[in-house]
């Protein structure tokens, strides 16, 4: 399997693993896309960019990945708060990537606004992961 499929393998395990999160948002609502019928919040997994910065045997590659959340709440406050949680969840955690070594995982940006034509708020969070084959 490849790195960008074991690290998403092992944050999914992660995140639906944590009570605090899976209360902030609908049942399953951790996808990898958004159904027009779904409950919000959700948190989607959104694009994965994923280059070698190596030319040697042993890759080192770069992971840029990003979450999307969707909240049809009247205001920032849920979607903020989901979004802290996964900032926290995921900001430089240990993960066992089986094949690989995760070297580093931080946030790299957040973006949250509201949709004009659904008036649902949407944030898009964004990481960048280095891994390393074991």
């Amino acid at each position: 399997m490849s790195a960008r499929n074991v690290l998403q393998t092992a944050i999914h395990a992660v995140l639906s693993a944590d009570a605090t999160l899976t209360a902030l948002i609908a049942e399953d609502g951790i996808v990898d896309r958004r159904l027009p019928t779904q409950r919000l919040p959700v948190i989607v997994y959104g694009a994965v960019d994923a280059r070698n910065l190596t030319a040697d045997i042993e890759r080192t590659e770069e992971h840029k990945l990003t979450f999307e959340i969707w909240s049809d709440a009247p205001g920032r406050r849920e979607i903020e708060q989901i979004v802290d949680r996964l900032s926290l969840l995921l900001g430089d955690v240990s993960l066992s990537l089986d094949g690989y070594v995760l070297i580093n995982l931080q946030r790299s940006g957040v973006t949250v606004r509201r949709q004009a034509r659904s008036g649902y708020f949407y944030a898009e969070v964004r990481f960048r992961a280095v891994t390393e084959t074991a």
